[in-house]
């Protein structure tokens, strides 16, 4: 009998507290989009490759050494350009070194705030679609 994969065991060995969580939507929407060979606007990306400038900013940012962590409470100019974005959109005015924060997607948001803010026993209030994993 062949050995599992290795991804296998990640699974085998979720926490407690997470076994009751399947699969993301944005899996299960990746997955029809394989299936039926759309286009993938699921998690905001298209499957295709992103704009030239993007790419070569990438690449840039690499060659001048921006390679390591971000200081754990943000990049100053991403940080700024958040909190200038925000206020074009809604009017308000921000403060870009202690009320933005910029994660890697929603999910590590979401995990981020209740891992920081939350403890065994307090009570929360969860809004749908969130009560569909409960």
């Amino acid at each position: 009998m062949a050995e599992p994969p290795w991804y296998a065991f990640v699974y085998m060995n979720v926490a407690k507290r997470l076994e009751k969580f399947k699969t993301t939507i944005f899996t299960q929407m990746s997955s029809l989009a394989i299936k039926h060979g759309a286009i993938n606007l699921g998690q905001g990306f298209p499957n295709f490759d992103g704009p030239e400038f993007v790419k070569e900013a990438a690449i840039q940012g690499i060659k001048d050494g921006k390679n390591q962590y971000a200081r754990g409470y943000g990049v100053p100019d991403l940080n700024l350009a958040v909190a200038d974005r925000f206020k074009k959109d809604t009017g308000l005015v921000v403060d870009p070194e202690k009320e933005v924060t910029v994660t890697s997607g929603c999910t590590e948001a979401i995990a981020a705030t209740m891992l920081g803010l939350i403890n065994s026993g307090d009570e929360v209030i969860l809004f749908a679609p969130l009560l569909r994993f409960l």
